[in-house]
């Protein structure tokens, strides 16, 4: 009865440490932040002060591990929030492991509401009067999780005068960084969620994509999620999955045509609410190289030939171009008195760019493989040609093999023309012979 005793003891204490270790490691990290605030005397001014992010997915989840406070940072800077959709426990947000450099960044920043005027915001706000709902605390928050794995812009409410917002609002991205290739198409990640308690979430709500690049910007899509409508302005080969947007909050733009390095922004409206996050996109395309001339005529010792290798159709602008020769003995060597022009652009938004090389012979031996390198971010690419020179010391195997061929050539050419001339010569002299007698 003991031993019995003890087992089920064992047991249940087996199942007890699982139960913690499961809770422990499904439990929301707590995040580092960075509360920005309007400076109260200076008018224009921020304050930056540290502050920590709580994380739960229920209310009445707080531990004992979520009440410490590190002793660099004020009480009054500590938010308990809950997510009930556990947006903010993304695993990029976990504290850094013990002398890393890396960890998550984190902003919040009191929220203030307002009226859109955009038309296809402006059905979720038709009768004009902001509800009492909105009477509290509205914080935003945006955070960028590790290696740039998650983006989130996360719109809260809390009660007046508490630290203990509930998440209304949150939209996020997994493609922070993305590339892509010249007219392919692409898909820019973006989801949102919506609290079902809470009373914006029966209005409506409407999308909208952007793109700006170098200080310009232009309306890609915009869709009015109430009415069902999607705005004269959409560009064209730009949709959404509009299935997966009423049902899964899926908000992910689809890009078939003029696709373009920049920044996309999917900005999601709930009335007098809005979240956005920012998608940076990079066209990467290698380029193709050709030489020219190709191939290369035949050369002398110390005879100058120029070659130029043209680099065409790349993206983005950064690229190393440069010249290898490989030598008779399989042995290859850089060539560095090349000059590079400066970049060209297409009206496709790609560059074009080439390097001349003027090449002497003189310590080529009998020739061999001359190669132009382009080294860019879309990958490495090489084009080869190859380089004869004649009249180089002595001759190689197979130049003398090459020789005694066609010195077998004409001999037998020589002696195919003697043949026939005395063939001709014979055959005249029997002829006047025979004339005689």
């Amino acid at each position: 009865m003991t031993d019995f005793s003890t087992i089920y003891k064992l047991c249940l204490l087996t199942v007890t440490c699982c139960i913690q270790a499961c809770s422990s490691s499904s439990r929301c990290p707590a995040v580092e932040c960075w509360l920005v605030q309007d400076h109260v005397s200076r008018r224009g001014a921020t304050t930056q002060e540290k502050s920590l992010l709580h994380i739960r997915t229920d209310a009445n989840s707080r531990d004992a591990a979520s009440e410490q406070i590190p002793s660099d940072i004020n009480p009054d800077r500590v938010f308990f929030i809950t997510d009930p959709a556990a947006t903010l426990c993304h695993q990029s947000l976990s504290p850094p492991t013990r002398g890393s450099l890396q960890k998550a960044q984190c902003e919040i920043s009191p929220f203030l509401h307002q009226l859109s005027k955009l038309k296809w915001v402006a059905p979720l706000t038709v009768t004009g009067f902001s509800p009492v709902y909105l009477q509290a605390d509205w914080f935003s928050a945006a955070l960028l999780g590790l290696n740039k794995q998650l983006v989130i812009s996360s719109i809260m409410r809390a009660p007046t005068a508490t630290k203990e917002p509930n998440v209304i609002l949150s939209v996020s991205s997994k493609t922070v960084s993305i590339q892509a290739r010249l007219g392919k198409p692409v898909l820019l990640d973006c989801g949102f969620w919506v609290d079902p308690s809470s009373p914006l979430s029966g209005s409506g709500f409407a999308v909208e994509w952007r793109y700006q690049f170098s200080g310009k910007g232009r309306l890609v899509l915009a869709y009015d999620g109430k009415t069902d409508r999607v705005a004269d302005t959409q560009e064209e080969g730009a949709t959404l999955d509009f299935e997966g947007l009423h049902q899964k909050g899926n908000a992910s733009l689809i890009l078939q045509e003029e696709v373009a390095t920049g920044t996309y922004i999917c900005i999601v409206h709930l009335p007098y609410l809005q979240g956005q996050v920012a998608v940076e996109l990079e066209i990467v395309e290698p380029p193709s190289l050709s030489i020219h001339p190709s191939p290369l005529p035949l050369a002398v010792p110390g005879q100058t030939l120029v070659v130029q290798c043209e680099a065409s159709g790349f993206a983005p602008v950064s690229l190393e171009l440069s010249w290898e020769f490989k030598g008779a003995d399989g042995k290859s060597r850089p060539l560095e008195s090349a000059s590079v022009t400066g970049h060209r652009q297409a009206w496709d938004g790609t560059y074009d760019q080439s390097t001349r090389l003027e090449l002497d012979t003189s310590n080529l031996g009998t020739g061999g493989e001359l190669t132009c390198v382009a080294v860019h971010p879309g990958g490495t690419r090489r084009a080869s040609t190859s380089l004869s020179v004649i009249g180089f010391g002595s001759p190689s195997i197979e130049d003398s093999m090459a020789m005694v061929g066609v010195a077998l050539v004409l001999y037998g050419l020589i002696k195919f023309v003697s043949w026939t001339f005395s063939s001709s010569g014979t055959d005249v002299a029997d002829k006047v012979e025979k004339k005689e007698k």
